[in-house]
């Protein structure tokens, strides 16, 4: 099941239109307002991924691709590296690199999940100017986007699209959404505010937001695919467990950067502890990103949006054919060496061999 799927009108509007000779307008399949108060003590079904079937993609494992970034010591980024500098382990074997390209230009799609759930109130209009700015210098005429905002569900707001102006649309119709209608926070918990209390109820379902994307969205994109996450970090309520998260998002050949934007002092209010920080690190890391906290200043986060467009336009890109010819869906670990002395590489941590469908 699609669960970044669109709901169909009511039946009965259906049927009179049928019986009219009509049809049903494209404009007819939305997905439900972020406004509309879910049941805050049952699961809810349309987000769940419990029972989702994915389909299995094919993978050839005769050539494995991966972009990565590399930086100085200082965190400057590295552009001038050759084949000659660097090698490439899998699970600990050395392996042949096949291509090679630096300052990798292939075209990029490009994902902003937006979290809308209360904590994020005061801070949402600064994402959406941002993330406007960004959008229009980094995308070039064969790139992609999309827009997704996340909070007690998942929804799409821009499908694939090349124009900003769309873009920009789909941001600006992001609205703070905790489930009890529109920004109306109260205590977190209550109501499916951002903290759940009492039986399942949903908060801030970020790990459902990054599964859904990755598979319904990217798993079937070729080229460079980037998420890019602007959220507090916490997650509340989601039935995607963080390590499945990682691996849809490894399995698509997705990086994930999060800029970790929140106003802290929202949590002390009540009474918790932020931990946002802690949490982003594995999912970022992992898939060849990384967390760039911005706290609530709005310089900052321009600054964090120029550092992903730099690094995103600096990236390179190595394949290779590996020596283990199994496809037996395990994970292999992938380990790139540059001969640069205080070099750091940012690139996913490894790919699954994941075999054919009668295997």
């Amino acid at each position: 099941m699609n669960l970044l799927k669109y709901r169909l009108l009511p039946a009965l509007l259906g049927l009179s239109l049928a019986a009219a000779g009509m049809t049903l307008p494209a404009c007819a399949q939305l997905l439900p307002s972020p406004d509309a108060p879910p049941v805050s003590h049952a699961p809810d079904t349309q987000n769940q991924v419990v029972n989702m079937k994915v389909p299995k993609m094919k993978v050839n494992v005769d050539l494995v691709n991966f972009y990565f970034t590399a930086f100085d010591r200082r965190h400057g980024l590295v552009d001038d590296l050759t084949r000659e500098d660097c090698k490439l382990d899998e699970n600990g074997v050395p392996q042949t690199i096949k291509d090679w390209t630096a300052n990798a230009n292939q075209p990029l799609t490009l994902g902003i999940l937006l979290d809308t759930s209360g904590s994020q109130e005061d801070v949402l209009p600064l994402e959406k100017q941002s993330a406007e700015r960004f959008l229009r210098d980094v995308l070039r005429p064969k790139d992609q986007a999309f827009v997704v905002t996340f909070d007690v569900g998942v929804r799409l707001r821009q499908d694939f699209t090349n124009n900003v102006t769309l873009l920009d649309d789909a941001l600006n119709s992001a609205q703070i959404n905790t489930g009890g209608g529109g920004g109306s926070v109260g205590i977190p918990g209550l109501g499916q505010g951002t903290v759940p209390t009492v039986g399942t109820p949903k908060g801030t379902v970020l790990y459902d937001a990054v599964a859904q994307t990755t598979n319904d969205k990217l798993r079937m994109q070729t080229g460079r695919k980037a998420l890019i996450l602007l959220t507090d970090g916490q997650d509340f309520g989601s039935v995607t467990r963080p390590g499945t998260a990682i691996a849809d998002a490894i399995k698509a050949n997705t990086i994930i950067y999060v800029i970790l934007i929140a106003d802290q002092g929202f949590y002390g209010g009540f009474g918790f502890n932020y931990t946002g920080a802690a949490q982003m690190r594995r999912l970022t890391e992992e898939t060849g990103g990384r967390v760039i906290d911005v706290g609530n200043n709005g310089r900052r986060l321009d600054e964090a949006f120029r550092e992903i467009a730099r690094e995103l336009r600096t990236q390179y890109f190595v394949s290779y054919t590996p020596k283990d010819k199994k496809q037996d869906g395990k994970f292999r670990k992938v380990t790139i060496h540059c001969d640069r002395p205080g070099l750091k590489i940012d690139s996913r941590k490894g790919y699954y061999a994941i075999a054919d469908a009668g295997n």
